[in-house]
């Protein structure tokens, strides 16, 4: 892999993880609207799972990028 190809590399998981943080920041805002005072306290089904969706989607981005961070300070990239 050339140093180009490296950079491209961590730059698209550093994108993967800004996009993720993105849309658990979104799905938190949804969900929190269905609470007290704007809404009843009883969250929906799609909204908890919009949620955890978004919180799995970041931990597996950061996952990602801390392996290639861990790769990069071992010399291997």
């Amino acid at each position: 892999m050339t140093p180009e190809q490296a950079r491209a590399e961590e730059a698209a998981a550093m994108e993967r993880v800004l996009a993720a943080t993105q849309r658990v920041k979104s799905a938190f805002t949804s969900l929190q609207s269905q609470f007290p005072p704007e809404g009843d306290g009883k969250p929906s089904q799609f909204a908890l799972q919009t949620f955890d969706m978004a919180l799995q989607e970041l931990e597996d981005a950061q996952a990602a990028f801390d392996e290639m961070l861990n790769d990069l300070f071992d010399g291997e990239r």
